[in-house]
C-alpha cells in the first residue's frame, strides 16, 4: 500500500505540473480544496504553495465572480486559512460586522435547501450548519468527504484512490497507537486506583486524532494523549473527591516535582504522583539530546495546572463567587490548552524552536482565545447538563450573577463571546509570525476538536456514549481501497 501510494503521489505531481499553466484561479481553488478535504495535501506542499501564490495574486475571471458564489467564497476561505488576508464570513475577525450579514444570509439559504438537496450535498450542508468547515475536525471531514467525493461527477479517480490508500494507512497507524495507549492507560488506571476519576482513553484518543491526524505527528499524539489522561485524573481529584487540605498537599508536592516529596501526598494519591513523575521522565528520555530543554516548559506548565486546580478548589470550598474577569483568568489555565499545547510540541521536529515554546509559555492572545473557546464550550455544556455540586461557578453562572441575567440570557451572551474568541483566533492566525505557526496550528486544531466534543451542548468526554457512533466510524468503518 505504501509503494502504491508513492507511485500515485508521483503521478498526481506529474499531472498537476502538466496542467497547472492551463488552470485558471477557479480550477486552482477547487484543486487545493479537494487535496485538503481528501487529506492528502500534506503530500504536496510545493503544489499547495505554488497554487496559493497564484490564487492570491491573480483575480478570478469575471464569469466565475458572476456565476459562482461558491468559488468566490472558497477562494476567500482557503486564503484566510493559510494566513493570507482576504474577506470571508466564518473566517471573520473581530469588528467585521458586514460579514455577520453574510453568515445570516448563507445560513438561511442553506437551511432552505437542506431538505431538497441530494446526498452527498445534503450531508455536507448538515455538517456546515452544525460546525462551519473552518472549525470542523479535519480528520472527520476527510472521512466523510472521501465517500462523498466519489459521488461527484467530476471527481478525479487518481486523487480518490490516493485518498483511500492514505486514509487506510493513517488509520492503521492510529489503531496501533490506540492499542498501545489502551494498554498503557489500563496499567495506569488500575495502578493509581482512583475509581471516581473518568476512564476515557478511547475518547481522549479520538480527541487527539481530531486535532492531529497525520502520520508524522505520531510522537506528538502519544504525548498529548498520555498527558491528557494524567491531567484528567488530577482534575477529577481536585474537582470531585479530594478535601481542600489534600488539594494543598498534592499541589505542594507537584511544585517540588521530586519523588522524595511523595511523603507529603495523601496515601491514596501517592501512586498518581509517582506515575506522573515517571511518565514525564519517559517523555524526556524519548526526546533527542538537543530537544530535552523542552521538558522544563512542560513540567512548569503541569505545575501551573495543579496550582490553578487548587485555586478553583479554594473558591469552591469557600463558596466564593468570582467576578467574570477573575473567572476568565483562572479558567484560561484550567482549560488545559496552554499546557497541552506545550506537551504536544514536545513531539514536534525542529520547527518547534525555543522561540515557539517561549511564545506559548507567555500565554499570548491567541492561546488565551483558544483556551476561552475550550472553556466556553465546556461551560455551556455544563449549564445544559448540570454540574457537580463541588464544581466552582461556570462562566455562564458568573456572567449571570454579575450582569443580573437569567441563565438563558447568560448562556446566549457566552455564545456571543465564544464567537468573538473564534474571530480572535482567525485574526491571530493571519497576523502571527510564520515561525510560530506550529504552535498556532496546535491551538486552532485543539479548538476544532473541542467543537466536536461539545457539539450542541453535549459533553462527549464525560459521556462517551454521545460520540460512540463517531468513534466507531472513525476507527472501524470500512473505507474501500
Amino acid at each position: 500500500m505504501r509503494e502504491r501510494r508513492e507511485l500515485l503521489k508521483g503521478q498526481v505531481n506529474e499531472a498537476f505540473n502538466v496542467s497547472m499553466d492551463a488552470m485558471g484561479v477557479a480550477d486552482l481553488v477547487t484543486y487545493v480544496d479537494t487535496l485538503e478535504r481528501l487529506g492528502i495535501d500534506n503530500h504536496f506542499p510545493d503544489v499547495i504553495e505554488g497554487a496559493l501564490g497564484r490564487i492570491q495574486t491573480q483575480e478570478l475571471a469575471e464569469s466565475d465572480v458572476l456565476n459562482s458564489l461558491h468559488i468566490v467564497a472558497l477562494r476567500f476561505r482557503l486564503l484566510r486559512q493559510h494566513g493570507i488576508w482576504v474577506s470571508a464570513a466564518h473566517m471573520a475577525v473581530p469588528g467585521e460586522v458586514a460579514l455577520d450579514d453574510a453568515i445570516t444570509f448563507a445560513r438561511g439559504h442553506l437551511e432552505a435547501i437542506k431538505t431538497k438537496a441530494r446526498s452527498p450535498i445534503a450531508m455536507q450542508i448538515s455538517r456546515a450548519l452544525d460546525i462551519p468547515l473552518p472549525r470542523f475536525s479535519r480528520w472527520l471531514e476527510i472521512m466523510h468527504y472521501i465517500t462523498e467525493y466519489e459521488n461527484e461527477e467530476a471527481h478525479d479517480s487518481l486523487l480518490l484512490e490516493l485518498a483511500r490508500l492514505n486514509f487506510n494507512l493513517v488509520r492503521t497507524l492510529h489503531l496501533k497507537e490506540l492499542k498501545a495507549l489502551s494498554l498503557w492507560w489500563r496499567d495506569l488506571y488500575d495502578t493509581v486506583k482512583l475509581p471516581y476519576a473518568r476512564d476515557r482513553m478511547v475518547e481522549i484518543y479520538y480527541w487527539t486524532c481530531g486535532m492531529l491526524h497525520e502520520e508524522h505527528y505520531s510522537h506528538a499524539r502519544m504525548l498529548f494523549a498520555k498527558t491528557f489522561g494524567m491531567v484528567s485524573l488530577l482534575d477529577d481529584t481536585f474537582d470531585v473527591h479530594a478535601t481542600l487540605e489534600e488539594c494543598h498537599k498534592l499541589t505542594e508536592a507537584m511544585q517540588r516535582w521530586d519523588e522524595s516529596a511523595v511523603s507529603i501526598v495523601p496515601e491514596y494519591l501517592r501512586m498518581l504522583y509517582i506515575k506522573t513523575l515517571s511518565n514525564f521522565k519517559e517523555f524526556e528520555d524519548s526526546l533527542e539530546p538537543n530537544k530535552k530543554y523542552r521538558m522544563s516548559y512542560a513540567k512548569n506548565a503541569y505545575k501551573i495546572s495543579s496550582q490553578t486546580y487548587l485555586r478553583e478548589a479554594i473558591w469552591s470550598s469557600q463558596k466564593y463567587q468570582p467576578s467574570f474577569k477573575e473567572h476568565e483568568e483562572v479558567s484560561i489555565m484550567s482549560s488545559g490548552l496552554p499546557m497541552l499545547t506545550i506537551v504536544t510540541l514536545l513531539g514536534y521536529g525542529d520547527v518547534a524552536t525555543q522561540e515557539v515554546f517561549e511564545w506559548v509559555n507567555g500565554v499570548p492572545e491567541m492561546v488565551r482565545a483558544g483556551s476561552q473557546v475550550t472553556r466556553f464550550l465546556n461551560d455551556l455544556s455544563s449549564y445544559k447538563l448540570g454540574k457537580h455540586k463541588k464544581d466552582m461557578p461556570s462562566a455562564v453562572e458568573t456572567y449571570m450573577v454579575e450582569n443580573n441575567l437569567t441563565g438563558k440570557e447568560a448562556a446566549a451572551a457566552i455564545a456571543i463571546l465564544l464567537e468573538n474568541r473564534w474571530r480572535i483566533l482567525n485574526q491571530a492566525n493571519m497576523e502571527i509570525d510564520r515561525t510560530l505557526l506550529p504552535a498556532a496550528e496546535v491551538v486552532v486544531n485543539m479548538a476544532r476538536s473541542n467543537e466536536i466534543i461539545y457539539l450542541h451542548g453535549r459533553d462527549g468526554y464525560t459521556f462517551g456514549g454521545d460520540i460512540k457512533d463517531l468513534v466507531t466510524a472513525l476507527f472501524l468503518k470500512q473505507v474501500p481501497l
